[in-house]
């Protein structure tokens, strides 16, 4: 049987656990946070001092954090590129007698509450005054029309390793963004971000454990497609990141640099990231693993050590680099 067609199996076979799932993991829209939540509300007459409030607090946040900010909600905006790749993934079926498919329901219901973080963020951006909206804007669409190559193809288990790293990197990144935040003060901000990092959490658990199930049913079908991410290394969502007038990917690489600058996500998380995976996912008991499977166990049992070697010498630029998004002068 190819590989396809395991894949399609597994996927129908563990389809009737999705709804456990998405009770389990996920928060109807009625219970769970709202932007207007943590945003100045327009209904109220105190909507002018409020706004004025979160322009005054963002004074105190300096050049990298908002460069890191804005980097973070303009990944948040691209989901439409995230919904659209993981509804075509093999076992995720939305079209004819399919269209109560558990998968596809997933899809749907973990992209809604995502939905809300672009939105929240975008909006108080908006309202700080602290960066240039219509550059920003311009990326936003770039990102989205550039699309993106995680390099998982339509495979739900390469797509699992790949979203349950992922969402645990974004909860690093929200959570350090959240603390600087109130260190200088700014409350709000600070909550804002750190009730992100606790969506992004839960969604990481909930992929994970999609992962950890694969596992008891293609061992070695897992394990290999495990390894083979890792091989290709694990590329964060924005990749593609790019300003007006320039190439795909051209902003990336500094954005990149200045969040291991502020040290809100860095090569070592990386590697604590998958010291994680692999201890929950216990890679050293899974049984039943053919040779090959045996072989991509090694690898991933090794990585981390070498991986954090190679991070304890990589050097970055410390000069920082001056995107259109946030004013130069921003820098406190």
């Amino acid at each position: 049987m190819s590989t396809k067609n395991i894949r399609l199996e597994v996927m129908q076979a563990l389809e009737p656990q999705v709804e456990g799932f998405m009770d389990s993991f996920l928060i109807q829209p009625e219970d769970i946070w709202q932007p207007t939540d943590f945003l100045p509300n327009s209904e109220k007459d105190t909507f002018l001092q409020e706004v004025k409030d979160i322009r005054e607090e963002s004074k105190e946040l300096g050049y990298d954090f908002w460069v890191t900010m804005v980097a973070d909600t303009i990944t948040e905006e691209a989901l439409p590129t995230y919904e659209s790749w993981l509804m075509d993934v093999v076992g995720v079926d939305q079209h004819g007698d399919h269209k109560t498919n558990g998968w596809a329901k997933w899809v749907r219901a973990w992209t809604a509450e995502e939905n809300r973080h672009g939105d929240v963020l975008n909006k108080y951006l908006y309202l700080s005054g602290r960066v240039n909206m219509r550059e920003i804007e311009i990326t936003t669409q770039h990102l989205i029309s550039d699309g993106f190559d995680i390099g998982t193809d339509r495979d739900p288990y390469k797509n699992f390793v790949y979203t349950s790293f992922q969402e645990l990197a974004t909860n690093i990144s929200h959570k350090r963004v959240g603390q600087m935040a109130k260190k200088k003060g700014n409350v709000l901000l600070g909550k804002m971000c750190t009730i992100i990092a606790g969506d992004e959490m839960r969604h990481h658990l909930a992929y994970r454990e999609f992962v950890k199930t694969i596992l008891g049913e293609d061992p070695s079908g897992m394990m290999i497609a495990f390894a083979d991410m890792m091989k290709k290394k694990i590329v964060m969502p924005a990749h593609f990141l790019r300003e007006s007038g320039g190439t795909i990917g051209s902003a990336f690489e500094n954005f990149s640099n200045c969040a291991q600058r502020l040290g809100v996500y860095t090569a070592q998380d990386y590697v604590e990231i998958l010291r994680k995976l692999n201890a929950y996912w216990e890679l050293d008991s899974v049984r039943s693993l053919n040779e090959e499977a045996e072989k991509a166990r090694d690898y991933l049992i090794k990585l981390p050590s070498r991986l954090e070697r190679i991070a304890e010498r990589m050097k970055f630029p410390q000069d920082q680099y001056h995107f259109k998004w946030v004013e130069a002068n921003g820098a406190l």
